[in-house]
């Protein structure tokens, strides 16, 4: 902790006591009460030159190289790579309703992403697994969808 954050502190409470010295009548009221009040701006005063002081830090920065006459700027031709960029696979328990298990049973039939579930038929995978085809059309759809998002 820094020791103007104690000073500070100890500033506080003698002002608390020189409030609670004029607040309640007793004999040397007055003097109490000046006493902590000139003991708190004491603390105060020490406190403030304690503080850390803000330093100026300068940096150099190297000179610049000279430039003569005979130098010459040479830019070198830099080839240009084109990269074909593949979006990400998205694999088949992204699909709303289609867990490890179920993944499995479809990469069995020979649908291996997210791609080929969308462009199944949802009657045929359905008599396939022996499921419902409304619930193929609904992983259809989902998988429609999360194409249209990547």
């Amino acid at each position: 902790m820094r020791s103007d954050y104690a000073l500070y502190g100890v500033a506080i409470i003698l002002f608390v006591v020189t409030g609670i010295f004029i607040a309640y009548p007793f004999e040397l009221r007055e003097l109490s009460a000046v006493t902590t009040a000139v003991f708190g701006l004491l603390f105060l005063g020490l406190g403030y030159t304690l503080r850390p002081k803000a330093r100026a830090v300068t940096i150099e920065a190297p000179p610049p190289p000279p430039v003569s006459a005979t130098t010459e700027i040479v830019q070198e031709a830099k080839p240009e790579t084109v990269v074909e960029v593949t979006p990400p696979k998205i694999e088949l328990t992204t699909v709303k309703g289609i867990k490890e298990k179920r993944a499995a049973q479809l990469k069995a039939l020979g649908i291996n992403t997210v791609e080929d579930l969308a462009k199944a038929s949802a009657n045929d995978l359905g008599a396939k697994l022996k499921i419902s085809p409304k619930i193929t059309e609904k992983w259809i759809a989902n998988a429609k969808e999360l194409l249209e998002k990547s």
